[in-house]
């Protein structure tokens, strides 16, 4: 039997609009919001990807962010201010430019006849 403080609710801290603003104003791209340390840990993103470690609430909470460094910084200071605690590395394993590559659908040849 689970008890309401097992369980963790997974707020996201940013909306869509700022999601789509990032691309535009900070150059960045937020992958994962607000996830636990295994998800943005994981091997299946990009090896571009910066882990964002911020504190609300008293909670840490993490982010897998791509961008360069700079613009990151910049882009969750002015969100949370003096809870940005920490960029590190992701653990991506993917080239960038592979990652959420799809290969084109082939045609089927037509045989002559």
């Amino acid at each position: 039997m689970e008890t309401t403080t097992d369980k963790k609710e997974n707020v996201d801290f940013w909306t869509v609009e700022e999601k789509k603003s990032s691309r535009e104003k900070y150059n960045c791209e937020i992958l994962v919001s607000n996830g636990s340390h295994d998800e943005v840990m994981a091997t299946t993103f990009p090896n571009d990807a910066f882990v964002i470690t911020y504190n609300i609430d008293n909670n840490d909470c993490f982010d897998l962010t791509r961008g360069t460094k700079t613009n990151i910084f910049d882009m969750y200071y002015d969100k949370f201010k003096q809870g940005l605690k920490n960029i590190d590395f992701g653990r991506g394993t993917i080239n960038p430019k592979l990652w959420g590559y799809q290969s084109p659908k082939q045609s089927k040849k037509k045989r002559k006849v």
